[in-house]
């Protein structure tokens, strides 16, 4: 066959196969020229997961008569006209061949009416034909019958509910980077979501639910002309799949491997296994940094300083998670009209002492002894009415917190739970404590900057001695100068023994032989070299888990308030190296509702 030129209508299929993949990448190049067009309200509506029809209405500039035509021209756009604009890209479309390729394999029709046009104007993509046309202002843009003229393409297509949730998850996407524009989505002449104007942290919690913005921490960095804003979900909002992940650059939906690696270092130190981060994250910088024009689609994107972005990125993300949420229980929800005031309930000196239940319980039983007909006799209200105070005599007062600033976020300890929970009060109500995942990261993080220096070794009076195998013990001899430098002596001390004759101080009361026991699995498993850098943290974890205070293990009332001031200068503090959460707040609030005060 000898070289000639395609037919433009092929050239234009050819197209619709990078730029038209299903229904959904048709609703989201449209959705891109209705926000370039300075929207305020944009409607969609979607017939057969938007195989049958796509209508998507909007409030924009509109598009003058004589460039309707234009308008269904491949390279033709009114976004760039040079190659310093298509570097310095600011709008979501830019290409100029979406409209036609969209045009090539569907019955499309475009109406629009600028400001001051006297009336609308409608163009059908075949013929191409402008007629005049009914429309108070705006553009709307119709698609119907996609692929109506390559059934093979057709038949690739999905079921009605699944190609609508991709169309659905378009929607949101772009909904999510426009919170200043009013939104609605319907299908079948259903309304699926309607969506006003307004502040950014409103729209994230209409699309990712209260659960998402309650479980989340602000992300705010600058440095230099790069800034990232957004929310970022703490790991017990951790998801088993990505369909949480929303990161834009300069407003677009993009997915980066890039970006997406230095995310997941940040959560690295506090996200262990398959579970999946979730966030809404906006990075902006200067246009001229990164280049949008990849791919037809344009969901990639290239940074001209791609390691400058993922520092910036990781290390915003990192200072955002460190951050401990113990400041915040100091001022969470207040307490309802019916509930006691912070100065009533709470009153200086903060003093130790145990609960009075017992003195309280004593004085219950005695008055139901005195009721009895046997023991009435001498029974009086005055007898009654001493009683309690004896009662409350007999006992110590509940430990009192200082009002204002000067109590401690995570408040003071009152009891320990079954040997597993420290509860505390602060101003706000009950604090919920975790003692093993709490000490656990408090070791963690101590390990990890010991680990760079020299750390404290504290000598065992009486070496701990413990039978392993004979891998363990070829382990032990082959790391022996590594095992030393993270503060263990190990020694043979027997054919079939070890002797442990020193550890690291932080993990003195940990259980020797157990703690030995795992350190050497992980040496054996991983080469020494990825052990110090690629798997230093799990490492770390290990020990952390092994030295940190156990489950029914009773603490002292200074023990548990030690933990407490621990965990409030401690980094990351909110949750165990696992991800688990180490503690949580039971709102004054919250015990009202549970217990139908005020009701």
């Amino acid at each position: 066959m000898p070289i000639h030129r395609l037919p433009e209508h092929l050239i234009n299929q050819i197209a619709a196969g990078e730029v038209v993949e299903r229904p959904a990448s048709v609703l989201k190049e449209v959705l891109e020229n209705a926000m370039d067009a300075g929207s305020t309200a944009v409607e969609v509506q979607l017939e057969q997961g938007g195989v049958r029809r796509i209508r998507v209405a909007d409030d924009g500039c509109g598009i003058p008569q004589d460039e309707l035509p234009l308008a269904l021209e491949r390279h033709a756009t009114s976004k760039i006209a040079s190659l310093d604009d298509l570097e310095r890209v600011g709008t979501m479309g830019f290409r100029g061949e979406a409209l036609a390729a969209v045009a090539a394999v569907s019955r499309m029709s475009i109406t629009s009416r600028c400001e001051r046009a006297s009336h609308a104007w409608r163009i059908d993509a075949d013929p191409r034909q402008l007629a005049p046309a009914a429309l108070n202002h705006g553009t709307v843009v119709e698609v119907a019958d996609l692929y109506f003229n390559t059934p093979a393409r057709r038949k690739f297509l999905k079921s009605e509910g699944t190609e609508f949730a991709h169309c659905d998850d378009v929607f949101r996407r772009i909904a999510l980077a426009r919170p200043d524009v009013a939104m609605q989505l319907g299908h079948n002449g259903r309304i699926s979501l309607r969506l006003p104007s307004g502040r950014r942290e409103a729209r994230v919690r209409a699309l990712l639910g209260d659960d998402f913005l309650a479980a989340a921490r602000s992300v705010d960095a600058e440095s230099g002309l790069l800034r990232l804003s957004g929310f970022a979900s703490l790991p017990a909002y951790s998801r088993s799949s990505r369909d949480a992940q929303f990161f834009y650059v300069n407003g677009r939906f993009v997915r980066d491997k890039l970006v997406t690696h230095a995310i997941r270092e940040a959560y690295a130190d506090i996200l262990h296994g398959s579970r999946h981060p979730a966030y809404v994250l906006f990075l902006e910088l200067d246009p001229f940094g990164v280049d949008v024009n990849v791919h037809p689609a344009k969901i990639e994107v290239r940074f001209r300083d791609s390691r400058a972005v993922h520092q910036f990125v990781y290390h915003a993300l990192t200072r955002a998670l460190a951050a401990s949420a113990a400041a915040a229980a100091a001022t969470a929800e207040a307490p309802g009209p019916q509930a006691e005031s912070a100065a009533a309930r709470f009153h200086p000196p903060p003093q130790q002492g145990r609960l009075a239940m017992e003195p309280a319980a004593r004085a219950y039983f005695d008055f139901a002894a005195a009721a009895r007909p046997e023991t009435a006799a001498g029974f009086t209200p005055a007898v009654f009415a001493a009683r309690p105070a004896a009662a409350a005599a007999a006992g110590q007062a509940a430990p009192a917190l200082p009002a204002g600033d000067l109590a401690p976020p995570l408040g003071y300890a009152l009891a320990q739970l079954h040997g597993v929970y420290i509860l505390a009060q602060n101003e706000s109500g009950l604090i919920l404590v975790d003692m093993h995942a709490a000490h656990e990261r408090i070791l963690y993080e101590r390990l990890k900057l010991l680990l760079d220096g020299t750390p404290g070794v504290q000598r065992l009076l009486i070496p701990a001695v413990f039978g392993v195998g004979a891998r363990d013990m070829a382990s032990a001899e082959e790391h022996a100068a590594l095992l030393e430098r993270m503060g263990f002596e190990i020694g043979p001390a027997g054919p079939q023994e070890l002797a442990v004759r020193s550890v690291p101080a932080l993990l003195a009361a940990a259980p020797v032989g157990e703690l030995v026991r795992a350190l050497l699995a992980e040496l054996r498993d991983y080469p020494a070299t990825e052990v110090v850098t690629a798997r230093r943290n799990e490492l770390l974890a290990t020990m952390a888990c092994h030295g940190a205070v156990r489950a029914n293990r009773s603490l002292t009332v200074p023990e548990m308030n030690a933990l407490l001031r621990e965990m409030e200068a401690t980094e990351r503090a909110d949750q165990c190296n696992h991800g688990r959460p180490t503690w949580t707040l039971l709102s004054m609030a919250d015990l009202d509702k549970l217990f139908l005060r005020g009701r």
